[in-house]
Parts: C-alpha cells; sequence; structure tokens
C-alpha cells in the first residue's frame, strides 16, 4: 500500500472510531488518573482499541503505538495513535479535544491525520501529497514576520510555572495571542487561520501526526531549536506558517 492509500485509510479509520468517541461526549463517564497525573477515561480506551482493531486488520504485524495501550510490534514502520487528544477539554464539555493518526517510518512522520469529531473537522496530510480539510486543500497562511502573527501559546500554565521568562516573551509576541492546549491550534495553522503555535511537554504521538498535516500544508512544525521532528525529540514544540516565521519563534524562545 502506498503513502496515498495509507492516507486515505486512515481517514476512513479515524472517522469510524468517532462514533465512539461522541457516544460518551457530554455524558457521565467515569474519570482515573494516570502516573503522569493526567486524566483517562473509558472514551480514549475504547476509541483506541477501535482505532487498532482497524489497523491491525487493514495492517497485519505492523507496528503500532498507542496513548493508553504502549507499543505492539518492533519495526521500521509504525502507526502512532493518540485517540483523545484533550482529554481534559472532552471531560468539561469542550469540543476543542481531536482525534491523532500518524504513521512514521524510520522515527518521522510520513503522513498525519487530525479528527475533530465534536467540529466534524477532519484535517490530513502527507508527504508529497499536500494537506486538506473534509478533502479540500488547505494551505498555510505564509504569514513571514512574528510582529504580524497569530500566536497560539499552548500549555500556558505549565510555560508560566517551568519556563516563566520564556512565558513572558510570549505573552506579548505577535499581532494576536491566544492561550491554549492540545492539537487544534496546530490545525488551525495548516488551515490558514493562525500563524503560529508553541507548545509544551507533548509526546511523540501529540506532535508526530500534526507535524505531517502541518509540513504538508506547507508550513514547518520542529523542536525549540529548529530541529525536524522524530519520535525521539523532547515535548518543546514550534509551528510556523513559513521558514522565516520559524526562524523569529526559534530566536524567541531560545
Amino acid at each position: 500500500m502506498d503513502l496515498k492509500q495509507r492516507l486515505e485509510l486512515a481517514q476512513m479509520i479515524v472517522t469510524s472510531a468517532s462514533g465512539v468517541v461522541m457516544s460518551h461526549f457530554r455524558k457521565p463517564i467515569d474519570v482515573m488518573t494516570k502516573p503522569d497525573e493526567s486524566p483517562v477515561t473509558i472514551a480514549d480506551q475504547a476509541t483506541e482499541r477501535a482505532i487498532r482493531l482497524a489497523l491491525e486488520k487493514h495492517h497485519p504485524g505492523e507496528a503500532i503505538c498507542g496513548e493508553e495501550f504502549g507499543q505492539t510490534g518492533d519495526a521500521r514502520d509504525m502507526w502512532i495513535v493518540d485517540p483523545i487528544d484533550g482529554t481534559r477539554s472532552f471531560l468539561t464539555g469542550l469540543p476543542l479535544f481531536g482525534m491523532l493518526l500518524g504513521y512514521v517510518r524510520d522515527g518521522a512522520a510520513q503522513l498525519g491525520v487530525i479528527n475533530m469529531p465534536a467540529l466534524q473537522e477532519r484535517y490530513a496530510g502527507g508527504h508529497g501529497l499536500g494537506a486538506t480539510l473534509n478533502g479540500t486543500p488547505i494551505a498555510t497562511s505564509g504569514c513571514a514576520r512574528l510582529a504580524d502573527a497569530r500566536l497560539f501559546i499552548n500549555e500556558g500554565d505549565k510555560l508560566a510555572a517551568q519556563e516563566p521568562e520564556v512565558f513572558s516573551r510570549l505573552i506579548v509576541a505577535g499581532s494576536l495571542r491566544r492561550l491554549s492546549a492540545d492539537c487544534y491550534p496546530h490545525a488551525l495553522v495548516a488551515s490558514g487561520h493562525a500563524d503560529a503555535v508553541v507548545d509544551f511537554d507533548l509526546q511523540p504521538y501529540d506532535y508526530l501526526p500534526v507535524s505531517a498535516v502541518v509540513e504538508a500544508a506547507g508550513g514547518r512544525m520542529t523542536d525549540w531549536q529548529g530541529k525536524l521532528l522524530t519520535i525521539n525529540s523532547g515535548g518543546r514544540t514550534l509551528t510556523a506558517a513559513t521558514p522565516e516565521l520559524l526562524a523569529e519563534l526559534v530566536a524567541l524562545v531560545n
């Protein structure tokens, strides 16, 4: 199966699994706490199971790495899954949680899907394939100057506590700023509505599927040093509409 076929399959799988997520949304649900103190629900687990079953059906034997059930298999090619990116949003009835599915080769993302089931928006992209929103091509804004940028600051509470000097610079940067979290701000950069995202404390299943969509839309997504993201990158990321804007972000956070 070539990359285009894999991307089509990935979109089909997350669209089908949307029903699992939405069957629990805005309904009473038990919450458990993981060792890192992040919340997890039956919706997270059931959604990842549904995605894994579909992947195993269509790609038997290929490795899968998911947030809830870890890695199965050991291969050059691997699917990476975040069943609910934004469990806190999900728990509070906020419709800005997403479902992330990516395909990784030699540690680098080849394709990704950002599915926003409550918004009925599906962003998808892959290396050499371009990016789409519900099948319609999308592209980044082309913003090249931080002074003009519409900037999202993700995980602002953590940034303020752990990197106060960086946070103090970010909170006055750009032409417009929003505090946010999770995958949706990155999707907004890919579709040209926002220009940049500074993110913090992520895992590979958080950033690899997203990076594939952003890059396919013509943007850049790197670590804070401007290096391309791999499965071994740290959890600090920058997303920008253009290389010029990325360079300014790298200078700002460092």
